[in-house]
C-alpha cells in the first residue's frame, strides 16, 4: 500500500539558498522521503517589489495549510523600512521554541572541542526581538524588552521535556538577571519553578556572560541550554562555530500549530552560484523535519549517510582541512556522495537511530491566579536640554502635589536628582519619577492632571510608564544609584 505523501511548504530563499535547497531535496528524494513540496517565493525579491514583510498572502496560506515549512536562508535588506522575515514567521506562526543541536564530529571535522553535544533551546517570540523601537529625543532611541510569564514557561517546559524525552541529563538556564532583575529575573524564576517538576534532571543557572565564556571554553560541561531570544541567537552561533562550522548546524522552530526547519547560517551571497556552499545545515534541518512528520526511518537513513560521508573525508570548503580531509567538494559533488552513501552507517562516529523517535512535544501552560494591581506613581520621560539636573528638578518639583511627589530624576537609568554626581554624563532624555507616599494607590486622573501641568509649562513628554504594585509589592526597578 502506497503511503500518502505529506505536503510541506518549501522556500528556496536567497543567495546560496536555491543551491542548498536543490541539494537537500535531491537527497530526500533519493532516500525515499514521502513528501509533496509546495514551492513558495519569499525574501529579497519580494522586499524589492515593495512587500515590506518579504512574503505574500499566498505563501502564508501554504504554510498554514501544510503546517510545515522547510526554508533556505533569505536576505533581509539593511536599513529601516523592512522587518526580518525570519523573526516575523517565528512570531506570527507561534513558533516559540528554536531547537539547535550543536555536535562535534571529531576527528573527521576539525574542532578545538572534540567532545561536544549541546542542544540550545532558544525562546523565539519575545525579548528585544519584539522589535518595538522609537526615537524619543535628538540623542536617544529605545528598544523595549518584553518578557512574559507564559512565554518563559512554554520555552522552559519545552527544554525540560526535550531533555526528558531524549535522555539528556542536565538543563542549564542562561540569563542576565543580576542586571535585568525583572525581565530576566522572571525567566530565571520560572526556570526554577519548572525544574522542581523534573527532579531526575539536573538544573543549573549561569549569568549569560560567564556562561557563554564557559560554552566557548568547555562545551562538554553543557547538555541542554535554555535561554531568552537574543542570548540564544548569539550562543547558538557560537556553539555551532566551535563544533567546526555554522555550515553544519540545522534548527527546528516549533509551535503548537506549525513548524519551520532551516539552516542557522545566512544567505552568503558572496559565494552564491559558485558551487561552494555546504548544504549540511539545511539537510540536518530536514532530518529534524522528517522526524517531526513521522518519517524517522528516512531521517535515520539520511543522517547516517551524511555521517559516513564526513568519515570518508569528503568535505565542502568551509570544513575542509588539509590534515583531515581527503577531497574538497563543491555543493553538487557533496550531494552526490551523500546519495551514494544512503544505506551506509558511519564506522567511527556514533550512528544515529530514530526508531524510538518521539512525537512532537506539546506544552501546557499552568494558569496563575490574578494579582491585585494598584497604580502608585508614574515615570514621565522628557525631551529636555535646557540645563543641569538640578535646574530640571527645581523646575518640575512645584508641579507635584499631595497625590504625587517627585522622588527622583534619572538620565539613561542613572539617578541625577536629587544628590546626583557632577561626573555623570547626561543626554537630553530624562526620567522623572513621581510616586505617592508609602505607595498608596492613586488614580490615572491624577497622573493626567500632572502631565497637563507639565505640558502647560512647555515640557515635552515623550513617554510615560505607570508605576504599579502587584499584591502590594513594587513592580518597577529602582534607578541606578537610588
Amino acid at each position: 500500500m502506497e503511503i500518502a505523501k505529506k505536503p510541506i511548504t518549501v522556500a528556496f530563499g536567497d543567495g546560496i539558498g536555491p543551491e542548498i535547497m536543490e541539494s537537500t531535496l535531491a537527497i530526500l528524494a533519493a532516500a525515499g522521503a514521502q513528501i509533496a513540496p509546495e514551492i513558495i517565493e519569499i525574501g529579497e525579491k519580494l522586499y524589492h517589489q515593495g512587500h515590506s514583510s518579504g512574503i505574500k498572502p499566498d505563501a502564508w496560506e501554504s504554510i498554514r495549510r501544510t503546517k510545515v515549512l522547510l526554508k533556505a536562508p533569505i536576505t533581509t535588506p539593511q536599513g529601516g523600512g523592512v522587518k526580518s522575515l525570519n523573526v516575523t514567521m517565528r512570531k506570527m506562526l507561534g513558533l516559540y521554541a528554536n531547537v539547535r543541536p550543536c555536535v562535534s564530529y571529531a576527528p573527521f571535522v576539525f574542532t578545538k572541542h572534540p567532545v561536544m553535544d549541546v542542544v540550545i533551546v532558544r525562546e523565539n517570540e519575545e525579548d528585544l526581538y519584539a522589535g518595538i523601537e522609537h526615537q524619543q529625543t535628538d540623542d536617544v532611541v529605545q528598544c523595549l524588552k518584553l518578557i512574559s510569564r507564559p512565554g518563559c514557561e512554554k520555552i522552559v517546559r519545552y527544554a525540560f521535556e526535550y531533555a526528558h524525552q531524549y535522555g539528556r541529563k542536565k538543563v542549564t538556564c542562561l540569563t542576565k538577571d543580576n542586571i535585568m532583575k525583572m525581565t530576566d529575573g522572571l525567566f530565571r524564576k520560572v526556570f526554577e519553578e519548572v525544574a522542581l517538576e523534573y527532579p531526575h534532571i539536573e538544573s543549573e543557572h549561569w549569568i549569560i556572560d560567564i556562561g557563554t565564556a564557559m560554552l566557548a571554553d568547555t562545551p562538554e560541561k553543557f547538555d541542554v541550554i535554555v535561554t531568552p531570544n537574543l542570548y540564544g541567537d548569539i550562543i547558538s552561533d557560537v556553539a555551532a562555530q566551535i563544533t567546526g562550522s555554522v555550515g553544519i548546524a540545522g534548527s527546528a522552530n516549533i509551535g503548537e500549530q506549525c513548524a519551520m526547519f532551516e539552516a542557522i547560517h545566512g544567505s552568503a551571497p558572496k559565494i552564491a552560484g559558485l558551487d561552494k556552499a555546504n548544504p549540511s545545515g539545511l539537510l540536518l534541518a530536514a532530518v529534524q523535519m522528517l522526524i517531526h512528520i513521522d518519517q524517522p526511518t528516512v531521517a535515520e537513513k539520511i543522517h547516517n549517510a551524511w555521517l559516513a560521508t564526513l568519515e570518508e573525508g569528503l568535505h565542502t570548503t568551509d570544513i575542509y582541512h588539509v590534515d583531515i580531509s581527503k577531497r574538497e567538494l563543491g555543493t553538487k559533488a557533496f550531494t552526490e556522495e551523500v546519495i551514494r552513501n544512503l544505506g551506509k552507517k558511519p564506522v567511527h562516529l556514533k550512528a544515529v537511530s530514530y526508531a524510538n523517535a518521539h512525537k512532537p512535544i506539546t506544552i501546557k501552560v499552568k494558569e496563575k491566579p490574578k494579582a491585585q494591581k494598584a497604580t502608585v506613581g508614574v515615570d514621565i520621560f522628557l525631551h529636555w536640554k535646557e540645563g543641569s539636573p538640578n535646574t530640571l528638578g527645581k523646575a518640575i518639583e512645584p508641579m507635584a502635589n499631595d497625590a504625587l511627589h517627585l522622588s527622583m530624576i534619572t538620565n539613561r537609568g542613572i539617578k541625577v536628582y536629587p544628590d546626583g554626581l557632577p561626573e555623570t554624563f547626561c543626554t537630553d532624555h530624562w526620567r522623572c519619577r513621581f510616586t505617592t507616599d508609602n505607595f498608596k494607590p492613586t488614580s490615572y486622573q491624577e497622573i493626567l492632571a500632572l502631565m497637563e501641568r507639565m505640558t502647560k509649562q512647555g515640557f515635552d513628554i515623550v513617554k510615560t510608564e505607570n508605576l504599579c504594585t502587584f499584591d502590594g509589592k513594587p513592580a518597577f526597578s529602582l534607578g541606578q544609584g537610588q
